[in-house]
Order: C-alpha cells, then sequence, then structure tokens
C-alpha cells in the first residue's frame, strides 16, 4: 500500500460537477492499493497516519498531529501511484489491485482511519473520474509505503 499525504489548508473532491468531499485543515490522502496488501498495511499506516506530526506547534515547530489540530481527512484512491516508468513511456499498472481487490481494502482503510481519527473521513468514488483540488499547506507532502517502512 503506498500514499502521498498532503498537509491541506483546504480540499475537496468533485464528481460530475458535485462536491463529494471538502475539508478545511487536515490531509488530503492520495491511496493506491496492490495485489498483495492486507489489512495489516492498513492497520500499520492508518496508526502511522494519526500519529504523524507534522502540523506547528506554537513555537513553529511540527510537533501537532491531525488529532491534536482536530483536523480532517479526504482520501482518494489512486492507482496510479503504482505505476511503472521503467520501460518505454506509457507507464504500466500491472502491480496496482484490480477492483474486486481494490475496494474492500480501500473502504476497510477508509473505516480503519475513521475509527483512529474518532470522526468521519471524506472520500471520493473509486473509479470515478474527480477533480481534486487542495491548497498544499507549508507545502508539506510525505510519501509512505508498507513495502518499505522507512
Amino acid at each position: 500500500m503506498r500514499i502521498i499525504i498532503q498537509r491541506v489548508s483546504e480540499a475537496s473532491v468533485t464528481i460530475e460537477q458535485k462536491v463529494k468531499s471538502s475539508i478545511q485543515k487536515g490531509y488530503l490522502i492520495l491511496l493506491g492499493i496492490e495485489h498483495e496488501d492486507g489489512v495489516e498495511d492498513i492497520e500499520w499506516l492508518c496508526k502511522k497516519i494519526v500519529q504523524l506530526r507534522i502540523f506547528s506547534d506554537e513555537a513553529g515547530k511540527m510537533n501537532l498531529s491531525i488529532k491534536d489540530v482536530d483536523g480532517e481527512i479526504i482520501v482518494v484512491s489512486q492507482f496510479t501511484l503504482h505505476a511503472s516508468t521503467k520501460k518505454g513511456n506509457r507507464p504500466s499498472y500491472i502491480r496496482a489491485a484490480r477492483p474486486e481487490t481494490a475496494i474492500p481494502l480501500y473502504e476497510k482503510f477508509v473505516q480503519t482511519l475513521e475509527e483512529h481519527l474518532d470522526k468521519k473521513v471524506g472520500t471520493g468514488e473509486f473509479g470515478a473520474m474527480m477533480q481534486v483540488a487542495l491548497v498544499n499547506d507549508g507545502p508539506v507532502t510525505i510519501s509512505m509505503d508498507t513495502k518499505n517502512k522507512e
């Protein structure tokens, strides 16, 4: 499982000219799921996301978590995070999980994140053409991959 976390001052997801989700201060998370991903990947990532200290404290140091600042989260599925550009000029998405595997894991990820955050998490719509808007705060952008836990 691979994610990109962007600390935002606002973000939204629009589908067919209708806003599906919108938040103020928090995270926009892009989530890519591979064939081999499972519940243990979800648990590890959700715990890390909620405990990650990338919001500024009163001294201006990144020392506060999303819970500390009462932040919000939107999660958007993004199979292109697993693009392979090793050969040629057209990316291959062979590592990305098929919908029958990815959808239940995406839903479980959102549910688990809500449990860790103690609040509702906004979403996009799996497989839909979405317009994602955000104001990256900082900018702060962090990537995590459960196959490379650094």
